[in-house]
């Protein structure tokens, strides 16, 4: 958004919570970052029965886009309509897929993304080829995609939004991805909002960043039609600046909670909810990581994350409703594999079990509830009201059954995998890497809180350009989405201007 709006010559204030992520060593230390948290918010929300937790979110310049796992997803088109799941109706979007075709490809060009057409069983239409191809794949992962495939999966290369030295077409040293999801990057190869978006816009002298900032309330006019001022604290001071457009992309979580804070005598339940919606229908999807340990299988890849499994996006032969998504994923935590690891590798430290375990993520759709949602306590601390044993947890335990049943296929043809002990874990109440939902977008003010340019429908200078405006979740990780959306919002806003 602000790369694309800095060109106007519009003076534009990024105001942004927390500093820079410094480049350092402890970038990729797992126990600095996974156990610690070095870079992870201290601050406390509380969950619906008002136990505080701390949330797996970053206040940063480039927020959550700086430890994201880079997977650059396509939704696909039956996403944007209604469809029926175990859990409920997944309601359709405003907006086609078709309207959102263009801003994809100019997304997937933005943020680099590494990928492989027509290999993808449910990939959605587009003209347009991937900018790079697929990220290089070590042996071990070349071994495991092919044999997986060999069992009638058509398993894919992940689209991959990163920013590799090879991709200049010049000789040069090559781009070896280690600690990523989860981990910042120090040698800028993540394609995130700093370095492709916020850097650029500082070139232009019209663009201003305030770090250490963090919005606590906006101000209408007289007559509550409009935001006039943003109250901000600055390093502790509060500071107020008057605005003509306001755009706000806090995640689904603070921008709910920034609107929810925002009270008047206009606007008694917060800015934009005269229908009581903001901040309802929160969603995260249902995740989780299962880990195949190998106890006769040494996997020595340095990264593994190169494929995905998308066969049960929409179902199966013997399931009618959407199931979800398998990834390989980032490495776990030492951490991870010394919690509770199989009695096969008793005595053996972290890295021996690490090199024994192939890390699998699954992701199934969360359906929209409106009892799942952000509230505030009476010290406006954030709560976040969610209720996982009510949603579509029967997709999401089928889908490990599914990657089980794959793997067996996998272990007749590579006798080494022939033995499998899973472990894994599910994500709780904290994993909010995909937030989404709680401003939904649509065509009617009474059922919406936003319209299909992204504007709350009574405050029309206030554009919301996170995932709050997703009406459902898909199956598949939100960041392209949001990416393309930003764009097309910045063309509406550039059309106004």
């Amino acid at each position: 958004m602000a790369q694309s709006l800095a060109a106007t010559g519009k003076k534009i204030l990024i105001l942004e919570r927390g500093g820079f992520i410094p480049k350092e060593k402890e970038n990729w230390d797992p126990v600095e970052v996974v156990e610690k948290g070095r870079y992870r918010t201290k601050e406390k929300w509380f969950d619906k029965d008002s136990n505080p937790f701390e949330p797996f979110t970053h206040y940063a310049v480039g927020g959550n886009s700086k430890v994201y796992g880079a997977a650059a997803f396509r939704m696909r088109e039956k996403d944007f309509t209604e469809y029926q799941t175990p859990a409920g109706i997944s309601p359709a979007w405003p907006l086609s897929y078709i309207d959102f075709k263009p801003y994809y490809d100019q997304a997937e060009k933005f943020l680099k993304v590494h990928g492989a057409r027509n290999e993808d069983p449910t990939e959605p239409f587009t003209d347009s080829a991937y900018p790079f191809p697929p990220i290089p794949v070590e042996p071990f992962t070349k071994e495991l995609f092919e044999n997986v495939k060999s069992t009638g999966v058509k398993a894919y290369p992940i689209p991959m939004a990163v920013c590799l030295t090879e991709d200049n077409g010049k000789q040069d040293a090559p781009m070896v991805l280690g600690n990523f999801d989860g981990f910042p990057d120090p040698t800028e190869s993540k394609s995130d909002a700093h370095i492709l978006g916020i850097r650029p816009a500082l070139k232009y002298p019209n663009v201003t960043l305030l770090t250490n900032a963090m919005v606590q309330k906006l101000e209408t006019d007289n007559i509550g039609k409009a935001v006039s001022k943003v109250h901000v604290t600055v390093s502790g001071e509060m500071t107020v600046f008057a605005c003509d457009i306001i755009i706000i992309g806090a995640g689904a979580v603070n921008s709910a909670a920034l609107l929810l804070r925002t009270t008047s005598i206009h606007h008694p339940n917060g800015l934009g909810n005269n229908n009581n919606l903001v901040g309802r229908n929160y969603m995260s999807h249902i995740n989780g990581c299962m880990i195949a340990y190998t106890p006769n299988k040494l996997n020595n890849a340095a990264f593994q994350k190169y494929f995905c499994i998308g066969d049960y996006y929409w179902g199966d032969k013997d399931y009618e409703f959407p199931i979800g998504g398998i990834q390989l994923m980032g490495k776990n935590d030492p951490a991870t594999y010394a919690w509770n690891p199989p009695s096969v590798f008793e005595g053996k430290d972290t890295n021996y079990i690490a090199q024994h375990a192939i890390d699998f993520w699954l992701t199934s759709e969360d359906i929209p509830m409106q009892e799942n949602r952000v509230a505030l306590t009476s010290n406006n601390e954030i709560q976040l009201i969610y209720h996982r044993d009510k949603n579509n947890v029967q997709s999401f335990e089928l889908l490990k059954q599914k990657l089980k049943h794959i793997m067996s296929e996998v272990g007749k043809i590579d006798k080494d995998l022939a033995e499998i002990i899973w472990g894994g874990y599910d994500l709780g109440i904290s994993g909010v890497s995909h937030q989404c939902g709680t401003l939904t977008f649509g065509n009617n003010a009474a059922t919406s809180v936003l319209n299909i340019n992204c504007q709350l429908h009574d405050i029309p200078n206030v554009f919301v350009v996170d995932a709050s405006f997703f009406p459902s979740s898909g199956s598949y990780n939100p960041s392209l989405t949001i990416a393309a959306n930003s764009l097309r919002v910045a063309d509406y806003i550039k059309s106004i201007l």
